[in-house]
């Protein structure tokens, strides 16, 4: 008499999958992630508020919550006295000079055509 072994477990395919079947998986796992993130947020942000009522907090109490940014200081006040071959303007102020500016003179070149 012959034992067998019942086949409980089908086989399975073992085949690696293509690069575009991957990307698929992977866009479909950043999509559900994304929206964990977004329902997660949303859950915080109910939470933060229900606290705020619940304590009478104001956006004011946190301090600082203007409601838009603040505009940043510019590079430079001082006008241009220097315009580089395409364009670039220097003020010609303390601090690193631009990459051009440094161009011209390791070729031996005078600033003063540059000047405006």
């Amino acid at each position: 008499m012959q034992w067998s072994i019942p086949n409980r477990y089908p086989k399975k395919d073992f085949s690696m999958a293509t690069y575009s079947e991957l990307m698929a998986q992977a866009q479909n796992l950043m999509a559900q992630a994304e929206q964990a993130r977004k329902n997660e947020i949303a859950s915080v942000i109910a939470d933060i508020k229900a606290k705020m009522k619940q304590f009478g907090i104001t956006t004011a109490d946190l301090g600082g919550a203007s409601g838009g940014k603040k505009a940043g200081k510019s590079k430079s006040s001082a006008p241009a006295k220097y315009r580089g071959p395409n364009g670039e303007l220097w003020a010609g102020g303390p601090g690193r000079k631009p990459e051009w500016v440094r161009a011209v003179l390791a070729s031996g070149k005078s600033l003063d055509s540059y000047r405006i």
